[in-house]
């Protein structure tokens, strides 16, 4: 019924016709309220734009997880932008519910992440430690060896400590190695690099399948560093063989030096501990060890702190499994931990309740806070999911979980804000972007996750490389939409996004999307709106 009213509107108003006008103009801001400066900057930002006819602002703040545990200032800032912002007749959006980028919730207990699985892993008992034991054994050839190697590309030439690519030119410059693997088991593999003046980004990928990444982790090397170790880890989840890669593709200019390439099974790096990430050590072949009588409580004291709560190290040495039994017992060891994505990423575990409790706690604090009128819901690049027994319980499928949890996201703010707007970001609820089967390391099929959005849930769609598709999917559910441009391209990028919108009934507005909080080219993304306003 949704589609043919739809096909009637088209049918009904001439396509020129379609934009509401005048667009809603947004800005989005990321800040940081504790800070006199940042509010100073954003109260600047506010005045700069509002006579540029933009009225509303997206408010994305890290303390918004935790708003009623910050001191006195805090409020003080709030209170004052809120005044300005009622001053110049802007509306002011927070941003809430941070389930993809988690980590600001997971301040309130890092323990809540999304866990991998690791399943009977083999310890061998020695001296009172039980220590991971690989199987099968496993290792990279070292570089000398250039025949062991998948392969090693041409411009990767031997040096002094290991090899050099210099000037690549676009080109690749990797390694690469099969290596068998356990199912369900964790890896850290490491690289030692220098650069020069080197234009590009050096990366460890464990491929499965041809083209699916088991880690996502970045390495953060600079542009000139010298020697130093790196490290990703990464869980094999089913696969028994995984294709190892370190090196840079597409770079520039510049030297790049790559030596002692190494891999080995690691385990239990950042273990969870809840109930829905149960730990499970038994003898082998035997009975299940008791934790505090067979061996010692196992704790990580490093997981999720570093260099505070929510934030989660790449690598650490594993905390030591102290046990009773005797030299020589082999254990099995079965566990979960989180994966941190490029820079830090860590995802929050919605199938677990006391996550949940956070989302709605989060809604109440938040409004209580600001009394907005409209909030979006940070629903964005969801990267870990599944796999734990919170979620493997359930007996829901990927796409399930995440309607649900926008199901109830929804009811939250409808709960605390009656007739409030809520609105969310588009990529995890569209077939034509991250609503997909295999997204990163997401248990499953995402596609349907839309059903959780009723059609009064606006999208701020940033599907700029698929918006013609996008944006009909959307319109077809019957959703307003707005347009997340710019992103740090072009003003004038918003220019083919209107083009394509004026085709396609309910988009309302535009945004003004930066995350290098780069606001140079305000103005000229007004003038293009303006254009489109006008005609």
């Amino acid at each position: 019924m949704i589609r043919i009213l739809v096909l009637l509107v088209l049918t009904a108003i001439p396509a020129g016709e379609l934009l509401s006008a005048p667009l809603e103009r947004w800005v989005y801001a990321q800040v940081n309220l504790l800070v006199p400066a940042e509010t100073e900057r954003l109260e600047a930002l506010m005045r700069r734009a509002g006579p540029l006819g933009f009225s509303h602002f997206l408010l994305a703040d890290s303390k918004f997880t935790r708003i009623r545990e910050l001191d006195p200032r805090y409020q003080q800032h709030i209170q004052r932008i809120r005044q300005v912002a009622d001053e110049l007749g802007i509306e002011l959006v927070p941003a809430v519910f941070p389930v993809g980028y988690s980590n600001d919730l997971l301040w309130h207990d890092p323990n809540l992440a999304a866990g991998l699985p690791v399943r009977n892993a083999l310890f061998v008992v020695s001296n009172g430690l039980a220590q991971i034991l690989a199987e099968p054994p496993v290792a990279l050839p070292p570089l000398a060896e250039r025949r062991h190697w998948g392969f090693i590309d041409d411009n990767l030439q031997p040096d002094e400590d290991g090899l050099r690519v210099t000037d690549p030119k676009g080109a690749n410059a990797r390694i690469m190695a099969h290596v068998p693997v356990s199912p369900f088991r964790q890896y850290r593999v490491s690289v030692r690099l220098k650069t020069r003046d080197f234009r590009g980004q050096p990366e460890i990928k464990a491929l499965v399948g041809g083209n699916r990444n088991l880690s996502y982790t970045s390495l953060r090397a600079r542009q000139t560093q010298d020697w130093t170790t790196h490290h990703v880890t990464f869980n094999s989840l089913e696969h028994t063989n995984v294709a190892i890669y370190i090196g840079a593709w597409g770079a520039d200019s510049g030297s790049l030096w790559l030596a002692d390439p190494q891999l080995a099974e690691v385990g239990p790096v950042n273990l969870l501990r809840r109930s829905g990430c149960p730990l499970v050590v038994r003898l082998a072949g035997g009975r299940e060890l008791k934790e505090g009588e067979d061996f010692d409580p196992l704790h990580d004291p490093r997981m999720g702190n570093q260099p505070w709560p929510g934030e989660y190290e790449v690598w650490h040495d594993p905390p030591m499994l102290r046990t009773t039994q005797p030299d020589g017992a082999r254990l099995r060891v079965s566990y979960f931990h989180p994966h941190v994505i490029y820079d830090g990423q860590v995802c929050g575990c919605v199938s677990e309740p006391k996550f949940e409790e956070l989302l709605a706690r989060q809604a109440r604090e938040v409004h209580e806070a600001w009394s907005a009128r409209s909030y979006l819901m940070s629903h964005d690049e969801w990267r870990v999911l599944g796999w734990d027994e919170s979620c493997r319980r359930r007996g829901l499928s990927a796409a399930e979980i995440v309607a649900d949890n926008a199901r109830k996201c929804v009811a939250w703010l409808r709960g605390v804000n009656p007739g409030g707007r809520i609105l969310v970001w588009s990529d995890m609820f569209d077939p034509h972007h991250n609503a997909v089967p295999d997204y990163y390391l997401v248990r499953g099929d995402l596609r349907g996750a839309w059903e959780g959005l009723d059609n009064n849930v606006v999208i701020m769609n940033w599907n700029f490389g698929q918006r013609a598709a996008s944006l009909k999917f959307f319109s077809e559910r019957g959703h307003q939409q707005i347009l997340a441009g710019y992103y740090d391209t072009s003003p004038e990028q918003i220019g083919q996004w209107l083009e394509t919108a004026r085709k396609v009934p309910g988009v309302v507005g535009v945004m003004y999307t930066t995350w290098q909080r780069n606001f140079s080219g305000l103005e000229a993304f007004a003038r293009e709106v303006e254009r489109f306003d006008q005609n």
